[in-house]
């Protein structure tokens, strides 16, 4: 491979890895951030996480809270980095690539049904 378009994150150790590593995830927030869908639910987050506090009664409890809530945002991540592979293969139509797109979608679509779950359920034993 040319030493040109080595990736040189993989030749860097320790801590020098580590602050790398740490400014590429800055980066992909970021570009997360750009993302309409992972906007709308990070900013939800800012509310929902404050308020697990409030809700929790320990810290089991409050984990699941908040925990949920980031659990719906790495999905998020995640699919937004799935659709973004697929179409920087190519904006044509395929099976294989609306199929990535959907499996993506529904796992978003399955944390955000859990963490309603969890929400609705901890609602449920604090104010019923």
């Amino acid at each position: 491979m040319d030493s040109i378009h080595e990736n040189l994150q993989k030749q860097r150790r320790g801590i020098n890895r580590v602050i790398h590593a740490f400014g590429y995830s800055m980066h992909g927030l970021r570009a997360g951030m750009q993302e309409p869908a992972f906007r709308q639910e990070a900013f939800l987050s800012f509310v929902l996480i404050p308020l697990a506090f409030y809700l929790g009664n320990n810290w089991v409890e409050i984990s699941l809270l908040a925990g949920s809530v980031v659990f719906v945002l790495i999905v998020e991540l995640l699919n937004t980095g799935l659709e973004s592979a697929i179409d920087r293969v190519g904006p044509q139509w395929h099976d294989l690539s609306k199929r990535c797109k959907d499996l993506g979608s529904a796992a978003v679509l399955l944390s955000i049904l859990m963490c309603m779950g969890i929400w609705l359920a901890a609602l449920m034993m604090r104010f019923a």
